[in-house]
């Protein structure tokens, strides 16, 4: 099935030449299935197009643009075909942890390696076929982001619950063999594949680096949505501390021999554990930014870089004002109004920790915060003349929760304006300053 053209940019070298409806059959002599053999395919600043009419007539030219440029031509999903969803009936499924009646689009699990590499979401590579995973070798589709949990087989296999989990560690030799970079995430359970499993799963992705470019270790989340559904254990504070001394001590002993720490453990286990959260230096490249590891610590260090910066001049509004996040997150952005306050003291701000009722208690990011926990804990206070909130609660480009209450409802609810913070020191320091 060869992809549809939906239209052609203005700037597009094919303008004039293919034309909403026709379709894509190959670029430079290969066959175009989806989004990857179009950009792959499509890089050189040289290259041969071949379409086809409606009425079947096939067209070819040979176009120049810049290397790297995009052909300009878009299709009716980015994809250009439809995702592909996930095969594994993991023991810890967030998704399968959601109460009823929420969107559907919420309980659609991918596990499709192009968004892996295009937009860094984690697969299993349970979901590939052999063509597929070579595809990746001999196109380098590089880096992809893959969800480990445990290198044993059997362990694997158990915590996916899918069979084909076992020849995971088997893909990743194969993928390391190619030269593609992997960034990896273990999910850690309580019981199940920390301590001795967790200690294998850390050997052994170390023998791939540099291939394994970072791994994350994560605690389980847990709803309070879980009937029906396997029992696990939460991480407690002993827990956390155990998992965060053994990730620190192997990632220590990485730094001596490969230079770099690989491990890292999510802000999250840090505070669970009751330990500060490590210095800037500790995270290199913050690769592992977007499963919340080190995230605290780079919103501080922009922070801080911003209020250096700042000027006496620059507080534009003196009026009270709240900032709403999750409960883990409240006391570090206390702490960040604090030291604002030293330098501007006029600033009249305050910190309202959203508990998650929605999902449960245990949930404390702030990204999963919900509209209508919002509604239910401030209504009522006396939040100012603004309410600053993160922008990880909403659906990414748009102004709604997890929950669909919009940011109109939210305002009208609370009656005062909403404003979406990026996930940026400088940004939160210019909210706070208004």
């Amino acid at each position: 099935m060869y992809p549809v053209i939906r239209g052609v940019d203005p700037a597009s070298p094919l303008l004039g030449l293919c034309e909403p409806g026709d379709k894509l059959l190959a670029l430079n002599g290969h066959d175009v299935g989806d989004v990857l053999d179009y950009k792959y395919y499509g890089y050189d600043p040289v290259v041969e197009v071949v379409w086809e009419k409606p009425d079947g007539e096939r067209m070819c030219c040979r176009v120049e643009k810049a290397e790297g440029e995009d052909l300009g031509l878009s299709f009716a999903t980015y994809l250009m075909d439809k995702a592909r969803s996930c095969c594994n009936r993991c023991l810890f499924c967030f998704v399968d942890q959601l109460p009823a009646g929420m969107r559907e689009t919420l309980y659609f699990k991918d596990d499709d390696a192009r968004l892996s590499f295009l937009t860094g979401n984690y697969i299993t590579l349970t979901n590939l076929s052999e063509r597929e995973l070579r595809r990746i070798a001999e196109l380098h589709v590089s880096p992809i982001h893959v969800s480990v949990h445990a290198t044993d087989p059997a362990l694997r296999a158990r915590l996916l619950g899918n069979p084909r989990g076992g020849a995971g560690y088997a893909r990743m030799e194969y993928l390391a063999a190619a030269g593609i970079v992997m960034h990896c995430q273990i999910v850690c359970c309580p019981g199940l594949n920390d301590g001795a499993a967790l200690q294998k799963t850390m050997e052994d992705l170390k023998k791939l680096y540099p291939q394994v470019g970072s791994v994350s270790i994560v605690p389980v989340g847990l709803t309070r949505h879980r009937e029906g559904l396997p029992a696990l254990t939460p991480f407690d504070p002993a827990r956390a501390l155990e998992a965060v001394r053994q990730v620190e001590d192997f990632a220590r002993r990485c730094r001596e021999t490969c230079g770099s720490s690989i491990f890292f453990c999510s802000d999250e286990l840090y505070l669970k554990a009751g330990l500060p959260i490590p210095e800037d230096a500790f995270y290199e490249d913050y690769a592992q930014q977007e499963n919340g590891v080190g995230m605290l610590r780079l919103l501080e260090t922009e922070f801080s870089a911003a209020l250096k910066l700042a000027e006496v001049g620059d507080l534009q509004d003196e009026e009270p004002f709240t900032i709403a996040t999750g409960v883990s997150a409240a006391p570090w952005i206390a702490g960040l109004l604090s030291r604002a306050r030293e330098k501007f003291p006029r600033l009249n701000g305050t910190v309202a920790a959203i508990q998650n009722d929605f999902f449960g208690p245990s949930i404390d990011v702030a990204g999963l915060v919900t509209g209508q926990d919002l509604i239910h804990q401030l209504r009522g206070w006396d939040l100012g003349r603004r309410l600053l909130i993160p922008g990880t609660m909403l659906r990414h480009g748009e102004g709604v929760f997890l929950d669909d209450v919009t940011l109109p409802e939210l305002e009208q609810a609370l009656g005062v304006p909403v404003k979406p913070v990026d996930q940026d020191g400088g940004a939160l320091l210019d909210a706070m300053l208004g």
